[in-house]
């Protein structure tokens, strides 16, 4: 009874790292499409930043 029991642990230790591993991916997969997404305006906020900074630091 113990060999089954030391079986069935291992699959589970082997399905629960394999979900992690799709876990992270579909995360990874998720993030990809939002920049994809909302790529111009992300490139418009990072100049506008950009911008203020310069603007702030001939200020200076």
């Amino acid at each position: 009874m113990n060999g089954m029991k030391y079986v069935w642990m291992r699959l589970r230790a082997k399905q629960s790292r394999g979900s992690v591993m799709v876990e992270a991916i579909l995360v990874l997969v998720v993030l990809i499409a939002l920049v994809v997404i909302f790529k111009t305006q992300l490139i418009s906020l990072v100049n506008t930043i950009f911008e203020k900074i310069t603007n702030e630091a001939t200020g200076i």
